[in-house]
């Protein structure tokens, strides 16, 4: 039976204070780290573990780490990824709020990893709690010789510092994150150079999402072996799910990487409302591609989803019951990614708004036989051609909701009205 790993301590009273941390065993594997292990010998173990990156893209964690150089002119930095913009997420503010010495310490041994001796989390303002928890939990473990100079009496130093953002999604995309850290406008950089080269203030940065980060002491203290023996062989480990939508029981989930969705929807979350069936549900954030009821016998992993057509992103599955319009969902989350588009990239810009445009005539009954023609070339415009993802999440979730629910939209421009209003 599978046992939380990273959520173990939800249930444990004044968790997010530093004793009772170190009561259930933290810190020992930071202790483990600095005094067993060479930097170098502890990217090797990431790079065993095979932990991807859990912020969208599944990046191999070790392989990132490897590609900061050994020798380099410039102070290395760490970078948090705690800005978590995408809709229907909210792993990583449990975390924060009530676990974060567990984030402190798989920065620290990150940190030691790569060579950094500084480091960020980039957290959206939006979350108050979260930050006055990190706030505090920083002080105690500078004032118990966790983080600060000469770290456990040996020849390691390390800060961490937090940065508030204002809640934009571009904020989400790594490179953007990084301007708005140097107090410019969040836009994505083009690339290469790569982070790991020229990243925040130029210098060689790693960047990596709080779920991806709490996993590194677990590997460190338990071995690449069990974490590999947790979820499928390319995608392993204990994995955040976020459910919301038509579901009995939203929340947080812990499970192995892998689970079934159906499973995760219909089992674990209870399944839609009495007398409701599931339409379809979006698996990664929305701009993850939806998946219909027929398709959720799927495994919840990078590979399983991306072979479907569809990806894992944040893991925050939202569950669509059928008495909603499709059309509906379709125009909010692409009123939401034009809203969110930084506006760099004409494609993006200037496409999404024509994109919205159309779906709002769509839905409003006034659409004309052209428009889903329109809306597919408009799609076309759009994906590939942006600097970052935003514009490709948006394009491929609007042709996933046109491809398994096209009927819904035909409806709408002959009947020039919503059937589920």
């Amino acid at each position: 039976m599978f046992e939380p790993v990273l959520l173990r301590n939800m249930d444990v009273p004044d968790a997010h204070l530093l004793s009772s941390y170190e009561a259930g065993g933290g810190y020992q594997a930071l202790a483990k780290a600095l005094r067993e292990h060479t930097p170098d010998e502890i990217i090797d173990l990431v790079k065993q573990s095979n932990l991807r990156g859990r912020g969208g893209a599944g990046f191999p964690t070790g392989l990132k780490w490897s590609f900061v150089p050994k020798r380099a002119d410039k102070p290395k930095y760490l970078c948090c990824n705690a800005d978590e913009g995408e809709p229907g997420t909210f792993k990583d503010r449990i975390i924060m709020e009530r676990d974060p010495h567990q984030l402190i310490e798989g920065m620290a041994i990150s940190a030691y990893a790569i060579g950094a001796e500084t480091a960020y989390v980039y957290i959206r303002g939006e979350y108050v709690l979260a930050i006055h928890r990190l706030e505090q939990a920083i002080a105690e473990a500078h004032a118990k010789g966790y983080l600060g100079t000469r770290i456990l009496g040996l020849d390691f130093n390390f800060v961490v510092h937090i940065h508030c953002g204002a809640g934009a999604y571009i904020c989400g995309e790594e490179t953007a994150m990084l301007d708005s850290l140097e107090g410019k406008r969040a836009q994505p950089r083009l690339k290469p150079p790569f982070p790991a080269v020229a990243g925040l203030y130029a210098s060689p940065t790693v960047i990596n999402n709080v779920e991806t980060l709490v996993c590194v002491p677990h590997i460190v203290a338990r071995g690449p072996d069990w974490f590999r023996g947790i979820g499928p062989d390319k995608s392993p480990g204990p994995k955040l799910y976020c459910l919301s939508g038509h579901v009995r029981k939203p929340g947080l989930y812990e499970l192995p990487m892998g689970i079934s969705l159906r499973e995760l929807v219909e089992d674990r979350a209870g399944g839609p409302p009495p007398g409701r069936r599931i339409k379809a549900v979006i698996p990664g954030g929305v701009s993850a591609p939806l998946i219909p009821e027929r398709g959720l016998d799927v495994g919840m992993d990078f590979d399983s989803l991306a072979a479907v057509g569809s990806m894992l992103g944040s893991a925050g599955v939202i569950v669509i019951d059928d008495s909603t319009c499709m059309v509906k969902v379709a125009t909010r989350i692409i009123e939401f990614f034009h809203h969110e588009s930084c506006g760099k990239c004409t494609p993006c810009r200037e496409g999404l708004n024509w994109v919205v445009k159309v779906l709002r005539r769509v839905e409003a009954g006034q659409g004309v036989p052209d428009d889903l023609e329109q809306l597919e070339a408009l799609c076309k415009g759009i994906f590939g051609n942006t600097f970052c993802a935003l514009g490709d999440g948006a394009a491929m979730g609007l042709r996933a909701a046109l491809a398994h629910f096209e009927h819904e939209f035909v409806a709408h421009i002959e009947e020039r009205r919503c059937s589920f209003h």
